[in-house]
């Protein structure tokens, strides 16, 4: 079991729930030191777990500086989405030193990414993109530079790039419906070498 978390980006969001949303990332710290104290059992924290549970690990979302810094301090792991493969490696590389400079072994924060996938003819990036953009509410265009579409053979040599920059773990955001049948496409000409987690919120 892996818990991912992240502080998120719409406001509408905080207030509908009543929580500041400029006091985003604190609450998020002040609530991963409450989750690690109680899985340490050692009665000084707020909650009680029963049956006692060993640590959860932690892989946090986000590929802004703040996010990928709170996850080189605490996390497990790391799991961004809106970067190409190129940003992907920089930030990576950042990630890197910045888990180094908070006292830790560089590698140990996992190196995860998700990544937006359209399979199908000529149209698959703009239908993908079309798809995206009615579930974020965005403009089509901003997701022209980060969705893998096309032929599963073109897909997967996108996802191949964002390997080569060192993820280890690739979570496809299959942009199209039915998504079953777009990841089963894009299955079959990955490398079976390689990790993937199917994810569609459909």
């Amino acid at each position: 079991f892996v818990l991912g978390v992240g502080v998120g980006i719409h406001e509408g969001e905080y207030q509908r729930a009543g929580v500041d949303f400029h006091r985003r990332g604190r609450l998020m710290d002040e609530g991963v030191a409450k989750m690690r104290q109680a899985w340490e059992a050692d009665g000084t924290s707020d909650y009680v777990m029963e049956p006692t549970s060993p640590p959860v690990p932690l892989w946090f979302g986000g590929a802004s500086d703040a996010a990928r810094r709170r996850a080189a301090a605490t996390g497990d792991g790391w799991i961004p989405l809106f970067l190409t493969p190129d940003d992907y490696a920089t930030s990576l590389g950042m990630l890197r030193r910045e888990t180094e400079a908070s006292g830790r072994d560089p590698d140990a924060v996992t190196a995860g990414v998700v990544v937006f996938a359209c399979v199908g003819d000529d149209d698959a990036a703009i239908r993908g993109a079309a798809w995206l953009s009615d579930m974020y509410r965005l403009p089509p265009k901003a997701f022209a530079r980060h969705l893998a579409a096309g032929s599963p053979d073109a897909c997967a040599e996108r996802l191949h790039l964002y390997a080569e920059a060192g993820a280890r773990h690739i979570v496809i955001m299959v942009a199209g419906s039915p998504a079953i049948e777009h990841f089963g496409q894009l299955r079959a000409a990955f490398a079976p070498e390689e990790r993937i987690l199917a994810g569609s919120p459909a």
